[in-house]
């Protein structure tokens, strides 16, 4: 099954710990010191439009490793695999 976003949003598959482990764990400044989630981006929408109605083109790509606070996100599936989709702007980094 292939799933295709709207607008700014992103459908991303998590990065299993294990997977992380051998990576660094990024941490917030808050109080809270949540840590962070890093999933690979597998699907992106076409863009937020502006009232204007102007597109403005995604800053993440397919394949693109990310940083998002996972509170943030919606849990789906499709087929056997479990996604989470967020907002772009709920991207906090691209892991080059």
């Amino acid at each position: 099954m292939k799933i295709k976003p709207l607008s700014n949003n992103v459908v991303v598959e998590l990065i299993k710990e294990e997977e992380k482990a051998k990576e660094r764990i990024f941490l917030l400044q808050s109080g809270e010191k949540e840590k962070l989630q890093q999933g690979k981006v597998i699907f992106v929408g076409s863009g937020k439009i502006t009232s204007q109605g102007k597109n403005i083109s995604m800053q993440v790509k397919k394949g693109d490793i990310v940083l998002f606070n996972r509170y943030r996100s919606h849990e789906i599936k499709a087929g056997d695999k479990d996604y989470l989709v967020i907002v772009e702007d709920d991207i906090i980094a691209v892991i080059e």
